[in-house]
């Protein structure tokens, strides 16, 4: 959603409030929950969560409550950037919300299926991981008429529902504490669990001490992974101890000074992403340690399950966590790396006895390999870990730890291939590709299972094959470039083991069984049609618009709109409810949104990358309609070169008292001060009240260039007619004139789409026209879906003629 009424309100540079933009977010990070204590004119507490690159914010005047079922007021406020979350200091007097702000807890939270949904219907069921606030909770939106949204704030009935308040938790001097749950004094507040740190049972350091190969710990750098080496059956004997093989992502740990910092396989701080791992592993009651473990997420049947962890992280699942713990490389200051790999799981488990149950000991069984792993594959677990028993702790890849798979397979076309690396002979990995409505779909690569033979005669197979043109297109957030890849005619069919799907839709853990010559292409794959669920739901109930209507008119027109919507980060106005429902933005990918709808990683102000969306195709439409998306709002550059425009919108709105004529005037006062620079523009008609005034770019300039430059034209429009143009977003000095909004210029803004619907009572439709066309128009809403219909089964050529001449025009700099 915008942060424009966030702007608004405030005077940056007079303010120590960070500025920020929507978006700012964290690829692969669980989504942030901040509390702020504000001591404004009126004290209260700031209840934010982050969705879909904001801060969704509600005023809680009393603060939270901990007892379970207590309402707490909580009025629904502007979306603050995700920068806010860090922000503690003084307000100056005279400016908005003026007084002192101190943050009194953050952390994570994640709730049961999409949230922007859940905002939309009223009612939002999260699980908070914070140093104070935990557990359940819930915001209900109430019925009461007020100038803003209000909502109850409800704590649910868990473990960590207790007699206490936010105040409880306030440190004496009336400001918010930043030591977590564990540390307050408050006399009614309860330790959570896992904040309760224990006292050492024995002398760890003596224990680790006494095992045989132990030594005082002399390099404090944390070891990489010690990996395993695949193999097709376990090893036999009682030298080898077998664990099941859990499909997670693998979690490091280093304990200093009682401090737990955790991090990934690719060395990233996943510290902040986990604070319930970080207090159950601070409440072990041990100053040093290094561990190693598989971070999991259960299913409804209590097994690990890959999606549900990604959905979790994503912050779309309320699944339980574990951090399954199978080794421990260092304690207390003893380097146990060299011991035997028995005793020191012997030593990890009776550390892990009475912990928090977020902390699972990995178990296992010495010996009968065959048997555990049969009794995996009847778990439905991914397979087993076999491991020397007197192996020590090696980083990188060993004979010592073995895995052993079971795993699905499925055939695949063979597409291309990649150069051999190292001692690699013949080709490196395979391209795979599967059929989808007669189209191949890019689905990953394989570059394991070939032995000597194999990789010899299927090279000579492959370079009969070759072919200059690629067969599929790449996915954008694929690491792969096209200089790399020999495409080849799709004619090998390939059997291919594999462990499920990664959320963009790519195989994991992809081996090469064999060729299949008995397949032929039509047994890849197949044509699936899309099926829109709720078709009879009123989606325009004044219109008497269904669901199944939007879909049929998507379908119908989407020759049309895809020119202007494929392969462009969209914003969407999805309306899960209809009109008569909460309507909310959403730009950033989810694997709910469809599998025809792809993520695209774009690098935010902050430096990293968050995935926003895309479709390519006519099912990626359908999918965003099945979401219920009613608005298309595409940003003014591709996906092959997000950071140069090449569309620029000028969107004229009036203000109150402007009449319509004057409307059209205005924008034919922009095409001709446009024609005057020798630039050719288009017009479209809102769907509200307004029209567009579009301007094709050659790629080029920057988007800071380019919103200049718009700024400038705007600005230099309203000095030379002030009685009817504005360039500032200012509503107080908008009656009787035309805001020419530019602000659609800057990067990650957006424009409605030509032939998009607008989520507004008539289902009107932003219509491109040509110019002569305008002067018989009475309205920027004059197209309803049925009209617009009716003009697309008229219409023999394009709306916009010239437009791909001028998509080759440069922007010119103004002085």
């Amino acid at each position: 959603m915008s942060l424009r009424e966030y702007a608004r309100k405030r005077r940056f540079g007079q303010t120590p409030e960070p500025a920020g933009d929507a978006g700012v977010g964290r690829h692969g990070h669980r989504p942030t929950f901040v509390v702020q204590l504000h001591h404004a004119r009126a004290r209260h507490y700031d209840f934010r969560l982050e969705m879909d690159g904001t801060l969704k914010s509600w005023a809680v005047p009393k603060g939270p409550s901990l007892r379970a079922g207590e309402k707490r007021l909580a009025v629904e406020v502007e979306d603050h950037p995700l920068g806010y979350a860090d922000f503690e200091g003084d307000i100056p007097q005279g400016h908005y919300g003026a007084g002192h702000v101190d943050r009194f807890d953050h952390g994570v939270w994640s709730s049961n299926g999409d949230p922007l949904e859940a905002l939309a219907a009223g009612k939002i069921d999260f699980v908070l991981h914070g140093g104070k606030l935990n557990g359940g909770w819930k915001l209900v939106r109430t019925a009461k008429s007020a100038r803003q949204p209000q909502w109850l704030l409800i704590k649910r009935d868990d473990e960590f529902a207790q007699d206490a308040e936010a105040d409880d938790l306030v440190g004496k001097k009336g400001k918010a504490s930043s030591r977590p749950a564990a540390a307050s004094k408050a006399k009614t507040a309860k330790k959570s669990p896992a904040s309760r740190k224990r006292k050492p049972k024995r002398d760890w350091r003596a224990s680790a001490q006494a095992l045989e190969g132990a030594r005082v710990l002399r390099d404090r750098t944390l070891p990489a992974p010690q990996l395993a080496s695949l193999r097709q059956t376990p090893p036999p004997g009682d030298g080898w101890l077998h664990e099941l093989k859990w499909d997670g992502y693998r979690l490091l740990v280093r304990i200093e000074k009682g401090k737990a910092k955790l991090r990934s396989r690719k060395n990233l701080d996943w510290t902040a992403d986990y604070p319930e791992i970080v207090a159950a592993l601070e409440s072990l009651g041990i100053s040093d340690a290094d561990l190693d473990g598989e971070l999991i997420a259960l299913d409804a049947k209590g097994r690990d399950d890959f999606s549900t962890l990604q959905h979790t992280i994503a912050g779309t699942a309320n699944a339980t966590l574990r951090y399954v713990l199978f080794d421990m490389p260092a304690l207390e200051g003893i380097d146990l790396s060299r011991t035997r790999l028995l005793e020191r799981k012997q030593l990890l488990e009776s550390l892990l006895q009475g912990s928090a149950p977020i902390l699972a000991y990995s178990q296992h069984i010495v010996g009968h390999g065959d048997e555990v792993f049969a009794a995996s594959a009847q778990q439905g677990m991914e397979g087993i870990i076999s491991k020397n028993v007197a192996a020590h702790y090696r980083s990188g890849r060993s004979d010592a730890w073995i895995k052993v798979k079971h795993a699905q397979s499925d055939e695949f076309v063979v597409v291309g291939y990649t150069a051999p690396r190292r001692s690699r002979t013949g080709f490196g990995s395979l391209l795979l590709a599967t059929r989808e409505r007669a189209n191949l779909k890019y689905v990953g690569r394989v570059g394991t299972g070939f032995d000597d033979e194999t990789l010899r005669s299927l090279t000579k197979t492959l370079r009969r094959l070759e072919r200059k043109k690629p067969v599929v297109d790449l996915p954008p957030h694929i690491p792969l470039s096209l200089r790399t890849v020999t495409w080849v005619e799709p004619k090998l069919i390939a059997e291919i083991e594999f462990r499920g799907w990664a959320k963009e839709g790519l195989l994991r853990q992809g081996s090469f069984i064999r060729l299949r010559e008995d397949k032929a292409m039509k047994d890849i794959g197949g044509d699936t049609g899309q099926r829109i669920t709720s078709p009879d739901k009123q989606v325009y109930p004044e219109s008497g618009i269904t669901k199944q209507m939007v879909a049929d008119y998507y379908r119908a027109i989407a020759p049309r709109i895809l020119p202007e919507i494929a392969r462009r980060p969209l914003s969407l106005l999805r309306c899960p409810d209809g009109l008569n429902g909460q309507c909310f933005f959403q730009k950033h990918h989810a694997g709910t949104l469809g599998q025809y709808v792809h993520a695209i990683p774009i690098r935010e102000k902050d430096g990293g990358k968050d995935d926003y969306l895309y479709v390519e195709d006519v099912e990626g439409l359908l999918d965003l309609v099945q979401m219920n998306t009613l608005e298309l709002h595409p940003w003014g550059s591709r996906i092959d070169d997000i950071e140069h425009p090449d569309l620029l919108v000028f969107d004229l709105d009036p203000g109150p008292g402007v009449k319509w004529k004057d409307v059209i005037a205005a924008a034919r006062d922009v095409r001709a001060r446009l024609e005057e620079i020798g630039m050719h523009s288009f017009v479209r008609l809102s769907g509200g009240k307004g029209l567009h005034v579009v301007l094709p770019i050659k790629p080029g300039p920057s988007w800071e260039q380019a919103k200049a430059f718009c700024e400038a034209f705007a600005d230099a429009m309203a000095t030379q007619a002030p009685d009817r143009y504005v360039a500032t977003a200012s509503k107080a000095k908008r009656q009787g004139v035309i805001f020419i909004d530019w602000l659609r210029n800057g990067r990650g803004a957006t424009s409605v789409a030509s032939w998009s619907l607008r989520a507004r009572a008539g289902a009107g439709v932003a219509m491109p026209l040509r110019w002569d066309e305008l002067g018989r128009t009475k309205s920027g809403a004059e197209f309803t879906m049925q009209r617009a219909l009716t003009r697309a089964s008229r219409l023999r050529k394009t709306v916009w003629e010239g437009w791909n001449k001028a998509t080759k025009q440069s922007l010119v700099a103004l002085e």
